[in-house]
């Protein structure tokens, strides 16, 4: 009996590994480390210019390194292009996309007889940060995708219902992993001058599709004794961002991001609530990092945050309307028992958000999509 050949896997969109950045990186990491452990080879292509030293492998992991270009705009598009160009007559069999950038080019490797995958992440043409055509081509992409990959892969049911209601198309649903609880010092709550439940947080890049200034402002007229930790920035000029940091104060603490990190997971498990303002996304790697760490949580009510807390089961939801926040904030300070929410909010990650559980999922489809 021959044994079983090896899975030859490449992931195209992110910025490479094992650079950690946002979320496209940490599901490469997560996944790649564990998919090599389950005996499938995996190349990761990278951007060349985030790496000083370009090593052709770092654990077991294969890796390639190609050029773009440094506007925030083409960035992606150039290098999902050159990437797909290359793995086209590369030794890959399966090409896992996960960038709806290059949903137009899905059909490319299929000429050499590769299978293709992409994830479908967010809703990014609805996002303000890509405005005019840049919301057009990634509609375009999602159309694109929808007829030229295999597979498409939601991370969410809210997501594959969107994708089924708007293409008339379906998704496989296979989540995104939440990280491990490990119990932190408190020692950078010190260093920021703050205690134990005595400050609000917010974690993810200062950009309008997180509503980081609707939260902001719904709190200063809270009029709340607590402070207010935002975690997080761009990395380029922007007048939004700028805005917002303008308005730091005693009670509102700007960290720029924090990349320690044991120090982000101590913030996260001393807040007295987290804040969720992300409106487009599917499963989001910040909320899971909240309810990993026990966070009590205060989310915008859209159809994906619904979902991950269970409707309400897990954390408190407010509307994107003036005033919708503030109440909840005046309403949990005074008769809210927060206990509820941080005692039980990790038992809603279950199976679906394991690490594990996924990598064993998307190895299930590789296997299933070469058989055909």
């Amino acid at each position: 009996m021959q044994p079983k050949q090896k899975v030859k896997l490449a992931i195209i969109g992110s910025r490479g590994y094992p650079y950690v950045y946002g979320g496209y990186e940490t599901f490469v990491k997560e996944l790649s480390e564990r998919l090599v452990n389950s005996d499938v080879e995996v190349t990761v292509y990278c951007q060349k210019a985030l790496f000083v030293n370009r090593p052709k492998s770092v654990n077991g992991i294969s890796l390639v390194y190609l050029p773009t270009v440094k506007h925030k705009s083409l960035n992606q598009l150039i290098h999902s292009f050159l990437s797909i160009l290359h793995v086209t007559f590369s030794h890959a069999q399966v090409v896992l996309v996960v960038n709806l950038a290059a949903g137009p080019l899905g059909w490319l490797p299929r000429l050499t007889g590769k299978k293709t995958i992409i994830n479908t992440d967010g809703l990014e043409w609805e996002r303000p940060k890509w405005k005019g055509l840049g919301s057009k081509y990634f509609y375009f992409g999602a159309w694109c995708a929808t007829k030229f990959y295999n597979v498409l892969v939601s991370d969410a049911e809210a997501m594959r219902a969107v994708y089924w209601k708007t293409f008339k198309s379906n998704s496989e649903v296979i989540a995104y992993g939440a990280p491990e609880y490990k119990k932190q010092e408190l020692g950078f709550l010190k260093k920021l001058g703050l205690e134990n439940q005595t400050y609000y947080l917010i974690v993810g890049r200062l950009i309008p599709d997180n509503n980081a200034d609707f939260i902001v402002q719904e709190f200063l007229n809270s009029s709340s004794n607590k402070k207010l930790v935002v975690v997080g920035d761009v990395p380029y000029q922007d007048s939004y961002a700028e805005t917002l940091k303008s308005l730091a104060s005693n009670q509102l603490i700007f960290t720029g991001y924090v990349k320690n990190q044991d120090e982000l997971l101590c913030l996260y498990q001393n807040c007295f609530a987290y804040f969720h303002g992300h409106e487009f996304g599917g499963t989001n790697p910040a909320m899971l990092k909240a309810m990993a760490n026990k966070c009590a949580i205060l989310a915008l009510n859209t159809p994906f945050n619904q979902e991950m807390l269970n409707h309400g089961e897990f954390g408190l939801l407010f509307e994107k309307r003036s005033g919708s926040l503030t109440q909840l904030i005046k309403r949990v300070e005074e008769t809210a028992n927060l206990d509820i929410y941080r005692d039980k909010v990790s038992t809603g990650l279950g199976l679906k958000y394991n690490w594990n559980h996924v990598t064993f999922q998307y190895k299930s489809l590789f296997e299933k999509l070469l058989k055909r």
